[in-house]
């Protein structure tokens, strides 16, 4: 935790150090315990360092106006918009006007090519485990493994991948259209993720052969 709480703290001051005016001043007034909380609870679980990451970034929208979100991470093209959002003031105390500049503030982002990411004040409090694992899978579309990832591995982590794009149990076929390999290593890889209890193999209708190999939540963490 001291280790957190010094690097936080760091983290902060460097950038109001390089902040003036009402960028420095929506730093100070805006990060408060929701943004450390997710930098705490999600980002620094899953990162343990802050490069790259930009609190209270501040943007033009479609009119001209500033708007300050509340992380923007950019590591070089790659730009993602991370907010965190209450019930109350993004939600219940939200008028039709204020809904509308919302979303369209969100097209406008993803024109402008920047990605955005939403998270829940209550999941970054209750269920941070689920925001380290969403936000693990949208970072590894843009960043290489830090260490060597052998040609199983990254087969096994697209299966998982085609798993959750189809949203249904996979069977063999599936893998060996979507990795163009042969029936048996398309077999070989649900088996050996099957044996590491991150898929479950289902059988068919007599109960003799296995058929299908559904998606185990767990598998989500390799992402």
């Amino acid at each position: 935790m001291m280790e957190f709480e010094q690097a936080h703290a760091g983290f902060i001051a460097n950038h109001l150090a390089r902040r003036t005016g009402e960028r420095r001043g929506r730093l100070e007034r805006g990060h408060r315990e929701a943004e450390k909380l997710f930098c705490q609870n999600v980002w620094w679980r899953l990162r343990g360092n802050f490069e790259g990451l930009h609190p209270e970034y501040e943007v033009m929208d479609w009119r001209g106006i500033s708007y300050f979100c509340d992380f923007v991470w950019i590591l070089m093209t790659v730009k993602i918009v991370i907010e965190i959002k209450g019930f109350g003031p993004h939600v219940r105390d939200m008028d039709r006007q204020k809904y509308c500049n919302e979303l369209n503030r969100e097209t406008f982002l993803g024109a402008m090519g920047y990605q955005v990411v939403s998270f829940s004040y209550d999941d970054v409090v209750a269920r941070p485990d689920l925001c380290v694992t969403l936000l693990r899978m949208l970072i590894s579309r843009y960043q290489a493994e830090a260490v060597p990832v052998g040609v199983n591995g990254l087969a096994e982590r697209e299966t998982i991948r085609l798993a959750c794009g189809l949203s249904r149990p996979l069977r063999p076929i599936d893998v060996e259209a979507h990795l163009q390999v042969n029936h048996r290593i398309a077999v070989r890889t649900l088996q050996s993720l099957s044996e590491k209890g991150l898929f479950t193999p289902l059988s068919g209708n007599q109960g003799k052969h296995i058929v299908k190999y559904q998606l185990n939540p767990a598998a989500l963490r390799l992402l």
